[in-house]
């Protein structure tokens, strides 16, 4: 039983870019593909398709690299389950002096940390990338 989906999406983007793959397939969550129509925006991954797969979705991420080398350098979980980290919209993390960004969840949806800081919205830290 998982009991962490988000981190087993994070670490199977982390061990698919260590083995040069060119996309990975996820079972579909509407959380996950938020996190991960973020790091599109972003441009941290290519595209994000939902394959619809009899019994179940599955959700197809591209990855990115830049002569060989990984387009996502960190990505690190920051709020867990058992131990959920939140913050103020004036509190938000600059990641890598806002080079980076940090995926937030908040009352009006996911959305990155310079977006919350800008409408003033605080929530609950998912993860960092640079």
């Amino acid at each position: 039983m998982m009991t962490d989906p988000i981190a087993d999406m994070l670490t199977r983007i982390r061990n698919a870019q260590l083995s040069r793959r060119a996309n990975i397939v996820l079972p579909f969550s509407k959380v996950k593909k938020a996190i991960a129509d973020i790091l599109a925006q972003e441009k941290y991954v290519g595209k994000v398709e939902i394959v619809e797969e009899k019994p179940v979705k599955k959700l197809t991420i591209e990855l990115l690299y830049n002569d060989r080398e990984p387009q996502i350098r960190s990505l690190v979980r920051v709020s867990k389950p058992g131990y959920r980290i939140y913050r103020k919209s004036e509190e938000m993390p600059r990641i890598l002096n806002d080079f980076g960004v940090a995926v937030i969840s908040t009352s009006q949806g996911f959305m990155t940390n310079k977006q919350a800081r800008k409408l003033g919205i605080g929530g609950e830290i998912i993860c960092s990338v640079y």
